[in-house]
């Protein structure tokens, strides 16, 4: 019983070991994987800058491609650019002065008048009339006035010999200096027909160009039309009001009081077309307090009549030159933690940063105060694959960026080798070729012979495989 006692323990331990030993092992499985892992990533992290610094053309071994330009000498505009309105120096709104029937327009829209054009005709009639009562008043009071000029004289006489009283020569003067009033007062009713009688044709009071009717012929009028007849604007010459900030004006002051004049344009809204030329004639007494800046009045002789009032219009003021001074591409300035700065181009075909200080800019071109001198070349193009110290390759001008010649791709089903079939050569065979591109000795021009060998006489790598295959059949 002890024996038998003892295979069957052996025979319950047995499984229990088979079972306890796979889960150890497979234990150590996961750690493996993840340090193979580990090492395949830090080998490839490793070998990947070699990679790439060894490849020819790559982004870190190869020089950028730039655009240059040289710094110039030469001057440069000091311009303020501005928003402005065209303001006519006259507009007049035409009404009546008198009332009465309109008999008759003698303007066409859009007409050019001069001062003293007829523009229209009110019924004259009733003011002729009111001329002639005026005109019969006069006479009548003067004649009035006559009489008692001569009442005066007697009673001067009669006082004289005693046989008149003063108080008689007194209402007698009296008398007189009524009927002179009378009189000025006749005078000044004629003058007031006379006026009414002249405003009964309506001229036009300045040069200018007529707008639209307002009013047709046959219509009543009144000096209380809002509207009135027509309206007429000078539109030669013009100005235009524009505002400039308040720091600019103690330079604009100062080349006035100099005597300097300022010469204006006036472009369109998208600043492409200029407009008109003229200069500045003045600008406002007071500063604008909300937006800090002032109004300024350029003229402008309008010729071409390409200006119109309240047209808006972009205005160029041409404060001062700076003259010999270093002018720079607008392209080269940039900006970053150095500060302003450019990229220099140096004679061994690199770039240097250069710390540049800014003086007046203008469109395209850019003053530099210091840190360029001219002719010196800076980078105008692919200023962004740069840092200090890189090599470049200069483009010429006119040229675009140098290119790798790209292989095109095999049409679908044809082989490499067909495909170079079909094509053209490039260029005839050069001298001790023949047109199949072979020497005369029988090589082609990467050194191999004819035969598949190479000068040394070593075998082409397929040729080798082919032989090394022929021989093990042959000792099967």
């Amino acid at each position: 019983m002890g024996v038998r006692d003892a295979a069957m323990d052996q025979q319950l331990e047995i499984p229990l070991q088979t079972t306890v030993a796979p889960r150890r092992s497979r234990g150590w499985i996961p750690w493996l994987i993840f340090i193979a892992i580990v090492a395949a990533t830090g080998a490839y992290l490793y070998q990947r800058p070699h990679v790439e610094a060894r490849q020819p053309g790559g982004r870190r071994g190869a020089p950028t491609t730039i655009g240059a330009a040289a710094i110039e000498k030469g001057t440069i505009d000091v311009t303020l650019n501005a928003l402005g309105t065209v303001t006519s120096l006259s507009t007049v709104t035409v009404k009546p002065q008198v009332t009465g029937p309109l008999l008759q327009v003698n303007f066409k829209e859009g007409q050019d008048v001069r001062k003293g054009d007829l523009l229209a005709e009110i019924d004259p009639r009733p003011y002729q009339a009111a001329l002639a009562q005026a005109q019969g008043q006069l006479v009548r009071d003067q004649a009035m006035l006559r009489d008692a000029q001569l009442d005066l004289a007697r009673d001067q006489k009669l006082v004289a010999q005693g046989a008149a009283t003063p108080q008689t020569l007194d209402a007698q003067v009296a008398l007189v200096a009524q009927d002179q009033g009378s009189v000025q007062v006749d005078q000044a009713m004629i003058q007031t027909a006379t006026l009414n009688l002249d405003y009964c044709r309506i001229l036009a009071p300045v040069d200018g160009r007529a707008g639209l009717r307002q009013v047709d012929q046959g219509n009543y009028v009144t000096p209380g039309d809002a509207n009135g007849i027509v309206i007429i604007t000078q539109v030669q010459p013009i100005s235009v009001l524009f505002t400039v900030p308040e720091d600019e004006l103690p330079a604009i002051a100062q080349r006035m009081q100099q005597g300097a004049t300022l010469p204006t344009s006036a472009f369109d809204r998208a600043g492409a077309k200029k407009l008109a030329d003229g200069q500045l004639e003045t600008f406002d007494s007071q500063i604008d307090p909300s937006t800090g800046t002032i109004k300024l009045r350029a003229g402008f002789a309008n010729e071409a009549r390409l200006l119109y009032p309240n047209q808006f219009v972009n205005v160029a003021l041409l404060v001062d030159e700076h003259k010999d001074v270093a002018i720079a591409p607008i392209a080269a300035i940039q900006r970053g933690l150095p500060g302003t700065f450019v990229y220099l181009v140096n004679p061994d075909s690199t770039v240097a940063v250069r710390k540049v200080t800014l003086g007046v800019t203008n469109g395209e071109r850019a003053e530099i105060l210091a840190g360029l001198n001219p002719g010196d070349r800076v980078v105008v193009d692919g200023a962004d694959k740069l840092r200090d110290g890189a090599h470049v390759n200069l483009q010429q001008d006119g040229q675009p960026p140098a290119q790798p010649r790209a292989t095109a791709p095999t049409p679908a089903g044809q082989t490499p080798a067909q495909t170079s079939a079909q094509t053209p050569p490039a260029a005839a065979p050069s001298d001790g070729q023949t047109s199949d591109g072979r020497t005369p000795n029988g090589q082609t021009p990467n050194g191999e012979t004819t035969n598949g060998q190479a000068p040394d006489g070593t075998a082409r790598k397929h040729q080798g495989h082919k032989h090394r295959h022929a021989e093990s059949g042959q000792q099967q």
